[in-house]
């Protein structure tokens, strides 16, 4: 069965973008969905993970030309991400700096583990950096992955209405605090809304990353 994998997952996301267009719920965004339903028929049938990577290899592998493709929007928005760039800038710097301190200090206060602690104060960086912070802190890869997983779906779930609550309209600032806050997840959601948020987006997930990366190891030094 390790075959029929990669086929299954394309099945489910693709029911899962159908019963998107069909309902419109920010509780069934697809990315969720998808994982909701996958880790059932993982859990059901014992599956070991590692079996299930291996067989969705080719699906991991185009991570990065995906990542690479953002490169489009930020292309045909580049005039108007140049002529804000200051304040693009200085968003994601205050961004990512609120998400290490609640981070932080959530597990300070709660009295958290330190893998738990490097989890949530990396989880606004996207897996790979979380990851790679995880290990250069002695921290869990693991779970810091998970935790960063967790934090893009669930910001590119509620996101979007909680900005609409709050009345932020404009692309630029909703991109920006998804690209922040949510990373690549929320990058993808930005892109479903409009090129512009979508490219903003791309930005804030860049420049959230290097700042996660630079200065969380500083704090733990």
């Amino acid at each position: 069965m390790p075959e029929l994998w990669l086929p299954i997952t394309a099945a489910v996301y693709a029911g899962a973008l159908l019963l998107r267009r069909r309902v419109r719920s920010p509780l069934l965004n697809p990315t969720l969905v998808t994982m909701a339903a996958l880790g059932a028929l993982l859990a059901a049938g014992h599956v070991p993970y590692a079996r299930y990577a291996g067989a969705t290899s080719p699906l991991t592998a185009l991570l990065g030309p995906a990542i690479v493709a953002l490169a489009v929007p930020l292309h045909r928005e580049r005039e108007m991400l140049r002529r804000h760039a200051a304040p693009l800038a200085l968003g994601a710097l205050l961004g990512a700096t609120c998400a290490i301190a609640v981070g932080y200090g959530a597990g300070v206060l709660l009295g958290l583990a330190p893998d738990w602690a490097i989890a949530l104060s990396s989880q606004s960086a996207s897996s790979p950096i979380s990851i790679a912070l995880a290990g250069e802190l002695h921290g869990a890869a693991g779970l810091s992955a998970v935790v960063s997983v967790l934090a893009g779906v669930v910001g590119a779930t509620l996101g979007p209405r909680w900005l609409d609550l709050v009345r932020v309209r404009h692309p630029m600032a909703r991109g920006l605090a998804h690209g922040v806050a949510s990373h690549g997840i929320g990058t993808g959601r930005m892109i479903d809304e409009t090129r512009l948020a979508g490219a903003t987006a791309a930005v804030g997930m860049g420049l959230g990353g290097v700042i996660v990366a630079v200065a969380l190891p500083l704090l733990w030094t």
